[in-house]
């Protein structure tokens, strides 16, 4: 049989140069990172600088210009931001310029591979299962199965053939053709629908997701709360204009938690650019997150836990009358098909079919088998035994391998053979495998073949078994409960795959879903998380959250490390700005309707600010921590900031009942929260590392230094003995304070 190209000649270097020259050039239509200049707009101009801009006016206005410290602060974190963000998008580039697709083409009747930002109008595609159609484009030559799931939302496979469009945005799962491109850039059916939206993947996160929410309500509070202040300072209490203005502008400050989106968006930078060292493109950075809290990992087999590489290790005749190396070499002369079971049968059966063929059906994950029709009228399929031969029952020596029957089907279905192919495990895969076992994550295995062989390869790797099905053999009301019971799902279609996953997610389990070929790809899709391996189809790559360039299995657990690190340091580092937003508000209420004057000015909680908050947040956020994800997120934080925030609170109103001058009781406050603050660090750091005693050690010197040192500048007064007796007994207080609420949070422990 002549191969495809052999009639094609495909368009001359001439054609192409023309139809550069007039524009008629694609373009990659996948998403890109942010622009420099559209990161550094994006972290200027947001809300809480626009805020801190106008407070800072205000400031101004009043003439003490000290209280306009706050603004370094400010300046210095959006510098941080837009650094960290840019050395993550350069990462990020570079990864998918490595990985960018490419896509072979039919050019003065040679194939050439070019970039998909290289496709000109007219230009002849060969596609092959596993190719994602990049641009629309007309059949010439062949037939392929193509899936359209993401563009119209049909999970059935369609045929096209000579004359067909396919549509870009879709995948091929059988066969192979010749395509001219008919369309480029923004005529594509995907560019016309905007990527197809309907189906853009909702990002699974819970910090994002909570830190909106934490972002929403202090924005709906903040102004109102510190026009109620104001009104209190100036209106009530008779105070001058400026320090009415300065207390309100100091209270508002507080409230913001504006390095709490810094610091997200700061330590899953570094996380992108970590994991670019072991060769992993993370496409969706809150992925990093989901894959951490996942407590179900499906994967796929061949080409996952296997290296994908088989080889044919016996054949079978079981016909006298029928010649299976001789009608084996018809089906690996007549077939295109590319996938690994092709190749190694093709490295087996190397001698050219002496028969006609007249008909050719590829192999699909649907189907589970090929087919060829002779000129003579005799069709033979070779594919799984369960769907060839549904009632035979294989030998148990069988089990160690892929085995594939084939039959001759004319008047009734004879048996011919079986070709018995291995495959070797990935030398990565079975330390990966334990690893997830140790961390308590359900391990489950979803192939198209055999059950019973998935089952002899998972005792090799000594993964425990709780039970396997037979998905061709199960009903569709029946899957869920299939989907709850089994570890192992044998003769899966990709809809299943797909089907299997939602039912889990439906069941509150968080989902990640690993693998490589097109048969994965709706499952790819809908799991919270998907992982990749680059050596796989173009589709699979192209839907991924998350790809493994170097294909290295060992790579999912550095993943999964790095977002728990991220989780955890995160949730720490965020109840520091917790406490500062907590008390700021509940202080705020007190004094709007309290006949006291509020105790801070800006410089003040700048300083208390960075050196309890700030410094120690960006340090913590960085460090290992490796320990398993455990309860919401939003409530670990407030369990450990809100007794923080109502300690502060308590004795700050103590302070102000005390028969002291303004500027004793602002200094005693400053102080306090300065002490307070420094527990909580010490409380959720402990025990301490060596690291930490320094930097607590260092921050408390430099707060001190400020405190009695620049107490002109802090606007605070020296401390006499009255006050020193004063603030040793409000330090045993609050330590008292701290002791019993660890002591009820023990026992609410113990309940649960």
């Amino acid at each position: 049989m002549k191969t495809l190209e052999e009639n094609i000649k495909g368009l001359n270097h001439n054609d192409v140069l023309n139809r550069i020259k007039k524009g008629l050039v694609n373009k990659d239509t996948t998403i890109p990172t942010k622009s420099v200049s559209l990161i550094i707009i994006s972290n200027i101009f947001t809300l809480f600088n626009m805020l801190n801009l106008i407070l800072a006016f205000f400031i101004y206005l009043t003439g003490s210009y000290k209280n306009l410290l706050f603004l370094g602060v400010v300046i210095s974190n959006t510098l941080i931001s837009i650094i960290q963000e840019i050395r993550a998008k350069k990462e990020i580039d570079k990864l998918k310029l490595i990985a960018s697709p490419k896509v072979n083409v039919i050019r003065d009747r040679q194939i050439k591979e070019i970039g998909v930002n290289e496709i000109v109008l007219d230009d002849v595609l060969k596609l092959k299962i596993g190719n994602q159609v990049v641009t629309d484009a007309t059949i010439l030559e062949g037939f392929v199965e193509v899936n359209e799931a993401f563009i119209t939302g049909e999970s059935d496979t369609i045929l096209k053939k000579k004359g067909d469009t396919l549509l870009s945005g879709s995948f091929i799962v059988s066969g192979d053709c010749l395509a001219k491109v008919i369309h480029i850039k923004d005529d594509n059916y995907t560019s016309k629908i905007s990527h197809d939206a309907k189906y853009i993947k909702k990002v699974n996160s819970i910090i994002l997701n909570s830190l909106n929410k934490i972002i929403k309500i202090v924005s709906i509070i903040i102004l109102p709360l510190g026009n109620f202040l104001f009104l209190n300072q100036y209106f009530v209490l008779k105070n001058p204009l400026n320090d009415a203005i300065i207390n309100t502008v100091a209270a508002l400050l507080a409230m913001i938690p504006e390095g709490l989106i810094l610091l997200t968006s700061t330590v899953l930078a570094v996380s992108v650019v970590r994991l670019s060292k072991f060769k992993v493109l993370v496409k969706q950075l809150y992925s990093i997150e989901t894959l951490a809290r996942v407590d179900t990992i499906c994967f796929d087999k061949t080409g996952t836990l296997t290296e994908g590489n088989m080889k044919v290790s016996k054949v079978i005749s079981l016909s006298k009358k029928e010649n299976i190396e001789e009608i084996m070499n018809n089906f690996c002369s007549a077939l295109k098909d590319d996938n690994a079971t092709m190749k190694a049968l093709k490295k087996y059966f190397k001698e050219k079919g002496k028969m006609e063929v007249k008909k050719t059906t590829p192999f699909s994950s649907e189907r589970k088998y090929s087919e060829i029709i002779l000129d003579n009228g005799d069709t033979y399929r070779l594919g799984a035994p369960e769907i060839l031969l549904p009632k035979e029952v294989l030998p148990q020596e069988f089990d160690e391998y892929r085995t594939l029957s084939l039959v001759k089907v004319n008047e009734k279905i004879v048996k011919i053979g079986y070709i018995l192919l291995e495959d070797n495990l990935r030398s990565d895969s079975v330390e990966t495998i334990k690893y997830f076992q140790k961390q308590n994550v359900d391990i489950k295995i979803i192939s198209g073949d055999s059950p019973r062989m998935i089952v002899k390869l998972l005792k090799r790797l000594n993964i425990n078994i709780k039970n396997y099905v037979d998905c061709s053999k199960i009903k569709d009301e029946d899957l869920e409960k299939a989907s709850l019971n089994n570890t192992v799902f044998g003769r899966v279609s990709p809809f299943q795959k797909r089907e299997i996953i939602k039912i889990l997610k439906k069941n509150n389990h968080i989902v990640a879903f690993v693998g490589d070929g097109v048969n994965d790809v709706l499952a790819l899709k809908e799991a919270d998380c998907s992982l990749a391996l680059a050596c796989g189809s173009e589709a699979a790559y192209d839907i991924a959250d998350l790809v493994l360039l170097d294909s290295k299995f060992s790579s999912v657990p550095k993943v999964v490390k790095e977002g728990r690190r991220t989780i955890h340091n995160i949730e720490r580092s965020a109840s520091l700005f917790i406490v500062k937003t907590g008390f700021a508000i509940l202080l705020s209420f007190f004094f709007m309707i309290l006949p006291f004057t509020y105790p801070f000015i800006p410089i003040q909680m700048t300083l208390t600010g960075v050196l309890t908050i700030g410094i120690p947040s960006f340090i913590l956020a960085l460090e290992p921590n490796e320990e398993l994800v455990k309860g919401n997120f939003l409530t670990n934080i407030f369990k450990k900031a809100l007794p923080t925030s109502l300690i502060i609170v308590f004795n700050i109103l103590l302070i102000t009942l005390l028969p002291l001058s303004e500027r004793e009781a602002s200094t005693l406050c400053v102080l306090i929260v300065g002490f307070i603050g420094f527990v909580h660090i010490y409380r959720i750091c402990k025990p301490l590392k060596q690291y930490q005693i320094i930097m607590l050690t260092i921050l408390v010197t430099i707060f001190l230094t400020c405190v009695i040192g620049l107490k002109e500048l802090f606007s605070l007064t020296f401390i006499n003995f009255k006050m020193l007796s004063i603030i040793l007994i409000i330090i045993l207080m609050c330590l008292i304070e701290f002791f019993l609420v660890d002591l009820i949070q023990n026992k609410n422990q113990e309940k649960r």
